[in-house]
């Protein structure tokens, strides 16, 4: 766990960037660089998410809804609806599922399947996930094989609402091997809390552990993120779906320091705590947002965002 907390410190220290460059999106039509100009007026979308160096993220779309995300190393997220309620999302690529600041060479092939309740939140999250890996090189060759699978995985993904205020209260992932002949046996678990000062999260505490006959063992790492002093203008991700937003933090184990998404506004101070040592120390990091006119936040923790007419 320790790995975990020196990654989430490695990818909060980014905090400069460069002025991005006019673009177009993906049928051809020019897009505003918007810490340039004036800005969009009327309806939009997200588009990217762009640092000094790469493009992390863009959204496509059919009509109204987001339905591919292509991030890092070529990686892949389709998504699948039924109506206007996602009902699959499969990712194809790479993640850093290790936490030393860098994509694993492995590569990650997840279907993430998705049930609501009758009030139409959603309920459960179950996962089936492949891990895939080059063998090293057999003399006289000197490249790795190609890509074989490593392992497989399963995830159950429990959520809950407030009933009081509609909000996400808390999500319970339990995660077992996948074991072709053997019945599945979950072997770990997390549970994460979130708290809200208004309609933005101020706070996620999510503890760890280890389950035996299906029942939660002691917790073995505790973290704790906290989100202060937000401003009143908008977020990007109130673009993206919910549902999506749940799914990228769950993409890897390590993601909760990105709960700032769930969020209508953007916190100016963010902090993350290791909570296992007698006396934690909150480490705490912070940014200057850019909006646009339309109180859009552009620019903020190392990342520009850019929309599109929508």
């Amino acid at each position: 766990m320790k790995q975990i907390f020196y990654f989430i410190l490695l990818i909060a220290g980014f905090s400069s960037i460069h002025s991005c460059k006019d673009m177009l999106d993906e049928d051809g039509n020019p897009l505003l660089d918007l810490n340039n100009t004036g800005g969009l007026s009327g309806p939009r979308a997200l588009y990217r998410e762009i640092t000094d160096k790469d493009t992390i993220a863009e959204y496509q779309y059919s009509g109204l809804l987001v339905t591919k995300v292509l991030t890092d190393s070529a990686s892949v997220t389709n998504i699948m609806y039924s109506g206007d309620k996602i009902s699959q999302i499969n990712f194809n690529g790479f993640l850093d599922l290790d936490g030393n600041g860098k994509l694993d060479k492995d590569s990650v092939s997840y279907t993430q399947l998705f049930t609501y309740a009758n009030n139409n939140k959603l309920q459960t999250i179950s996962e089936n996930r492949s891990i895939f890996r080059r063998p090293p090189p057999v003399p006289p060759a000197t490249t790795p094989g190609p890509q074989t699978l490593l392992k497989k995985e399963k995830s159950l993904y429990n959520i809950k609402y407030s009933t009081a205020t509609g909000k996400l209260d808390s999500i319970i992932m339990r995660n077992g091997p996948d074991v072709v002949g053997v019945p599945l046996a979950f072997t770990d678990y997390s549970k994460t809390a979130y708290t809200y000062v208004g309609d933005n999260v101020s706070k996620v505490t999510r503890n760890y552990g280890t389950m035996t006959g299906g029942a939660f063992g002691a917790v073995t790492g505790k973290y704790s993120y906290e989100y202060y002093a937000y401003d009143d203008q908008v977020s990007p991700f109130t673009l993206l779906p919910h549902v999506y937003k749940i799914s990228r933090l769950l993409s890897t184990v390590i993601n909760d320091k990105e709960s700032l998404i769930l969020s209508p506004n953007n916190p100016k101070r963010w902090s993350v705590t290791d909570l296992s040592p007698p006396i934690p120390t909150p480490i705490v990091k912070s940014t200057n947002y850019v909006y646009d006119p339309q109180t859009y936040m552009t620019k903020g923790y190392g990342v520009n965002y850019i929309y599109k007419p929508q």
